[in-house]
């Protein structure tokens, strides 16, 4: 067992599209809903989605507020990438290779949820570069 799980609470305008959105595109699992929220498995990490329409980002940016996942295998990278994209996700940035060449070259990408929360995924080429 891990020693310890990071949590992160998000704004959502609709639980029922963020649960869609979570659950049935991305693959995350749903712990519990609430009348305000519903707490997620987010790849092995909690996210809560708490009901606040009027926090809402209409114009969201990268930088400097996104969250993610990088993940240790590159083939998990690609499974849910593939999965995103067959699920019509939409895509805030398409997937490229950051730093190529470098120590520090990673995969990434940035997808959108249904309430302007921007998500990437990456994989690094060398592990150590992670943190």
């Amino acid at each position: 067992m891990r020693p310890s799980i990071f949590h992160l609470a998000i704004p959502c305008r609709d639980l029922d599209e963020a649960r869609a959105f979570y659950v049935d595109k991305l693959g995350c699992g749903l712990a519990r809903r609430y009348a305000d929220r519903i707490t997620l498995d987010f790849f092995g990490d909690q996210l809560v989605c708490h009901l606040a329409p009027e926090a809402i980002d209409p114009e969201p940016r990268m930088y400097p507020r996104h969250f993610g996942v990088t993940f240790l295998d590159e083939a998990r990278f690609i499974e849910v990438v593939a999965r995103a994209r067959a699920a019509g996700v939409p895509f805030f940035e398409e997937p490229f290779v950051r730093f190529e060449g470098e120590r520090a070259e990673h995969r990434t990408c940035f997808l959108r949820d249904p309430s302007n929360n921007l998500i990437e995924f990456k994989h690094y080429a060398d592990p150590a570069m992670m943190y």
